[in-house]
Order: C-alpha cells, then structure tokens, then sequence
C-alpha cells in the first residue's frame, strides 16, 4: 500500500518527513494540503486527519502519524535507515532532533513565515529582528558543530540532517544566507547529492508561484 503524506511545498516540517520518505525508498505519494486556504483549519481536516489542526499527516494504512519526527521515527522503525547505528547514535540523533524543532526550524519557519507569507504593512519588523537574532545564534551552533563532520550524527546521512535542513534550502529570505556559514554550506551541498535528494517544491505540491 502506498503511504500518503498530507503535506504542502511550502512547509519545512512536511519537507522534513517527505525527505525521509523519498530518500527511504518506501513506496509514497503527496497529498495536497490547501494551508493558504484555510485546509488545516477546517473541521474536516481536524476530524478526520489531526485535531492539531497542522501539516504533514502521514497514512500508511490503518498507521496515522501527525509531527515530522515521529514520522521520520517511523521511516527508521520501517526501513532501519537514518537512526544511528548504535544506542549512543540513536540518543544523539534524537538530541539532534529536538534541538532543531526548538531551536531551529520553528523559529526559521516563524521568521520565514513573517517576512514573505504576510503582507508588507503587517510584517512585525521589531520581532522579525529578534527571531533572526536567535537564528543567528542556532545558525552557529549547528555551524561549529559541522567543523570537520560530513554529517550531524556519526557517519550518514540520520535524521539529525533531515530534521536541521527543513528550512535551509528555501528561496524565500528569512536572514539566512549560505555563504556566512561555509560548513553548514557544504553539509546542505553534500546532502542534496545523495541520490533522490529533491529540492522542496520538487518533492511536494504547493509554492509560492502558485498564488502570485
């Protein structure tokens, strides 16, 4: 059975577990979720899909799975790929994970959100400026972390990576700029030529190009 990831182009997170998914080589289809429109709002969405009201939902049969982790968790459990190779691998691939979610992604795809999906007079700039301070400080962390490692965690590709890039390869300024981080830079190189590796746009429905 082909499993469904309810996702949209623009959403880091979704890219996250789409990611995993494809580059997993499971067996998986996107499913279109309006976000601008309203879809993960709507009582339908929260029903029968996540009362969260949020995006990626991933079915795999009688599975239903709501947070990128957990479904990434879930493409380890299923495949074996992408967790660690040891216990000790496996923890730091999980601190890995959660710090991003806290630290990075949700503060990428705020910051993101506030300076390209709102319209000009109501982008915040005082908190816009905070968030890319806190960015810049995650942004080095992960940085100095990459000195003289190919990967987060280990020695592959683990969901460290596919959890701390969600949001890195987007076109959309949110005070990100690739060549101020020149390990960073040359992590996101080396994972997008893994093969199957696809941009975001490329890999699930939904851009910006669709409403301009």
């Amino acid at each position: 059975m082909t499993i469904q990831l309810h996702c949209f182009g623009e959403s880091g997170n979704a890219y996250k577990a789409a990611l995993a998914l494809e580059l997993s080589g499971l067996d998986w289809e996107p499913v279109f979720v309006d976000f601008f429109g309203g879809a993960t709002r709507s009582e339908d969405f929260r029903r029968d899909l996540n009362p969260m009201g949020e995006a990626p939902v991933m079915v795999d049969g009688d599975v239903k799975l709501t947070q990128s982790g957990v479904i990434q968790m879930y493409v380890t459990e299923t495949t074996g790929k992408f967790g660690g190779t040891t216990p000790e691998e496996a923890r730091e691939v999980m601190r890995w994970v959660f710090w991003d979610n806290h630290k990075l992604s949700s503060q990428a795809g705020m910051t993101r959100f506030l300076m390209n999906f709102l319209p000009e007079d109501k982008r915040p700039q005082p908190v816009i400026d905070f968030m890319q301070g806190r960015l810049k400080a995650a942004y080095a962390t992960l940085d100095a972390h990459l000195d003289g490692r190919d990967w987060i965690v280990g020695d592959g590709l683990t969901n460290a990576d596919l959890s701390c890039c969600g949001y890195l390869y987007y076109p959309e300024p949110f005070g990100f700029e690739r060549q101020d981080w020149p390990h960073i830079d040359a992590w996101l190189t080396r994972l997008s030529q893994q093969p199957g590796w696809k941009h975001p746009y490329a890999l699930m429905p939904g851009s910006p190009a669709d409403r301009a």
